[in-house]
C-alpha cells in the first residue's frame, strides 16, 4: 500500500529520521533537537521518531519499533544525511528492509537533503552572518576580497564529494565572493589543513571557513581546530568561523519536503553518477557492489564506541586530528607507515575512521550475537594522495 493510500484507509503515517549517529553527546543531543523541532513542519496527524545508524541511542530498529507501537500503519524513512554516500544509499536502507521484512510494516526511503535551493539558501545565511559578526567586532571588506572556504565531511563516494564543490559554487557565485576554495574532513583530498595553508598563500584579506555540517561533533571540532592554528601563524589575514547549518528554518523545510514528497510517490534519485549504478572514473571496479550494513559493531554504543576518548588521545595537542585512524598502529613510526603504502590502501569505513588495509582490499569478520558474517570493500583508490589522509601524518605530536 502505498502512502497516500495509507492516508486514505485511515492507517497513521509515521516519519523516521534517520542519523548517523556520534561519539559526541553534543550532536546527538542537536540531531534530537531536529526531530522535536519537525512535527510542526509536517501534515497533521503524522507521527515522528528518530534513530541512528551508530554510536547513539535509540539506532534505527528501536525508532522502527516505536513508530509500530504507537500505530503506524506506513512509514516513511527520511535519511539525516546532506548527500548521498555509502551511509544513504547501502547502509541504512539495508537496515530499513530487514526490519520493514521482518515486521511486516512497508517502509519507503526518502532522498537526502542533497543540492536543494533551501539547503543552498541556509548555507548562505550562515556565511551572512559570519561575514556581517566579522565586520561588526573589526571592520568591512570587500566581498572580493574575502575567500571563502566551504570544508565538507568527504567521503569515499566522488558523486557526495563533487556535490559539496557544486555548493561551494552556488555560494561562491551567489554572494559575490572574490575566491572559493573546498576541503573535506576526511577521507579524500584535500584535508583541512592543507587546504587551509593553500588558501593562506592566495592573500586574501578575509577568509570564512565554513563548515557544510548539519551540527557539531568532532568533525566539526577538527575543523576549528586547523582553522585555529593556521591563523595563529597568518595574523595578517582575517580569519573567521561561519557556523554550520544547524536548525535553520530552511533545513527543517527541506527535512520536511524529504518526507511529504514520499505520499505520492518520492522523485527518483539521481544516479547518473553513483558508483555502484554507473562506471565512474576511477571507481569502475565497485559497479554492482553489494550493499549492506556494516555498522552492526558499534550501534548505539556512542561513547564506548572504539576512539571516542579524544582527551586520552596521545597522538594529537588541542583538537582530534584525526590521525589515529590512520596508523596501523599509533605508535608506529612514520618512516614505516610510508614503506607500507606500497603494499596496501587506506580505507573508509564511512564512519570517519580510515584505516590501513593490505593489497586487495580488506575482509571484515564480526560476531554479533546472531553469526559470523564477513564482507568486503574495495581500498580508496586515491588514499595515498599527499593533501589527502596522509597528510595528517604531519599533525603526529613531535612532527610538526
Amino acid at each position: 500500500m502505498s502512502a497516500a493510500a495509507a492516508e486514505r484507509a485511515g492507517e497513521r503515517i509515521g516519519v523516521l529520521l534517520c542519523g548517523h549517529g556520534s561519539r559526541d553527546a553534543g550532536a546527538v543531543a542537536e540531531f534530537a533537537a531536529l526531530a522535536a523541532a519537525l512535527p510542526p513542519h509536517l501534515p497533521e496527524g503524522w507521527l515522528l521518531e528518530h534513530g541512528y545508524l551508530e554510536f547513539a541511542n535509540p539506532v534505527l530498529r528501536e525508532g522502527l519499533d516505536r513508530l509500530r507501537e504507537r500505530g503506524a500503519g506506513r512509514i516513511l524513512a527520511v535519511p539525516g544525511m546532506l548527500f548521498a554516500a555509502m551511509h544513504s544509499k547501502n547502509d541504512i536502507p539495508t537496515v530499513l528492509s530487514t526490519w520493514s521484512a521482518r515486521s511486516g510494516v512497508p517502509v519507503s526511503y526518502g532522498r537526502e537533503l542533497g543540492v536543494d535551493p533551501k539547503m543552498v539558501a541556509a548555507a548562505a545565511a550562515r556565511v551572512r552572518e559570519a561575514i556581517a559578526r566579522a565586520d561588526a567586532q573589526r571592520g568591512p571588506v570587500a566581498l572580493h576580497d574575502t575567500c571563502l572556504v566551504v570544508i565538507g565531511r568527504g567521503a569515499s563516494d566522488p558523486d557526495a564529494n563533487a556535490n559539496v564543490s557544486k555548493v561551494a559554487r552556488l555560494l561562491w557565485e551567489g554572494l559575490g565572493l572574490g575566491w572559493c576554495e573546498v576541503g573535506y574532513s576526511g577521507v579524500t583530498f584535500p584535508l583541512v589543513e592543507p587546504c587551509l595553508r593553500h588558501v593562506a598563500r592566495l592573500g586574501y584579506r578575509r577568509v570564512v571557513v565554513f563548515p557544510y555540517f548539519l551540527f557539531s561533533g568532532v568533525l566539526v571540532d577538527r575543523i576549528r581546530g586547523f582553522t585555529g592554528r593556521v591563523a595563529a601563524e597568518h595574523p595578517g589575514t582575517d580569519w573567521v568561523d561561519a557556523p554550520y547549518l544547524g536548525l535553520h528554518p530552511e533545513v527543517l523545510r527541506t527535512f520536511a519536503e524529504r518526507a511529504t514528497e514520499q505520499v505520492e510517490g518520492v522523485p527518483p534519485p539521481n544516479c547518473q553518477m553513483c558508483k555502484y549504478r554507473t562506471q565512474v572514473l576511477g571507481f569502475e571496479a565497485e559497479v554492482g557492489a553489494p550493499q549492506e550494513s556494516h555498522h552492526h559493531h558499534v550501534e548505539g554504543q556512542g561513547a564506548q564506541a572504539p576512539g571516542s576518548n579524544v582527551a586520552a588521545c596521545t597522538l594529537c595537542d588541542d583538537f582530534c586530528t584525526g590521525v589515529c585512524r590512520l596508523l596501523p598502529a599509533a605508535a608506529e613510526p612514520l618512516g614505516h607507515v610510508a614503506h607500507d603504502r606500497a603494499a596496501g590502501g587506506w580505507h573508509d569505513h564511512g564512519d570517519g575512521h580510515v584505516h590501513w588495509h593490505g593489497p586487495g582490499g580488506h575482509h571484515h569478520h564480526h560476531h554479533h550475537g546472531h553469526g559470523n558474517h564477513g564482507h568486503h570493500h574495495p581500498p580508496y583508490p586515491h588514499a595515498d594522495h599527499p593533501l589527502g589522509p596522509l597528510s595528517a601524518l604531519a599533525t603526529l605530536k613531535g612532527r610538526r
